[in-house]
């Protein structure tokens, strides 16, 4: 069983339980975990409107003088991606570690073919050389810290990969 797996399997059994004891405590119903429901292609659909919409949004930051909210953006567009990807697959997810398992999971299956860059772009990263690369830590640092401003060229990097994983997650939930 791959890590990826057994994270999968973990986020399933946290969300159930989760619920549980919402209906025990009388609460409204919520998790943070993986639930699996019926596959919906039409709001997958939606999550890849969602991630273009983050895309023009990181777009005009860039033309407005505040590129240090692109990161965010940036990010939540190619993370609507993967919501795209799990719900089309029959999954719900309120939280970002198990999304990413998920992915890798099904990329492990066989049942996606996404780059692996992808996914490794949502991973913290060891080496601090290594730390421009990963969306999630861009993320932090831009909302973080007191930057206001992305580089241009990592801005064109960053346009160009959410084209591209929009681009494949559509492949992916249309076929």
């Amino acid at each position: 069983m791959s890590q990826a797996s057994k994270h999968v399997a973990w986020c399933l059994k946290k969300a159930e339980k989760e619920l549980e004891e919402c209906k025990k405590e009388g609460k409204r119903p919520k998790h943070r975990g993986l639930l699996k429901i019926n596959p919906n292609t039409d709001e997958a659909k939606n999550h890849i409107k969602k991630a273009e919409h983050n895309l023009d949004a990181a777009l005009n930051f860039v033309k407005t003088g505040f590129s240090d909210w692109s990161a965010s953006a940036f990010f939540y567009s190619m993370y609507h991606c993967f919501l795209a990807i799990a719900v089309k697959f029959g999954y719900e997810s309120a939280n970002q570690t198990c999304t990413i398992a998920l992915i890798e999971y099904l990329k492990e299956e066989g049942k996606i073919n996404i780059g692996q860059e992808f996914i490794e772009m949502f991973r913290y990263q060891e080496d601090e050389t290594e730390k421009e690369e990963s969306i999630i830590e861009m993320r932090e640092d831009y909302t973080y810290s007191a930057k206001i401003s992305m580089n241009k060229e990592k801005i064109k990097e960053l346009t160009q990969k959410c084209r591209n994983l929009i681009d494949s997650t559509r492949e992916i939930v249309l076929e």
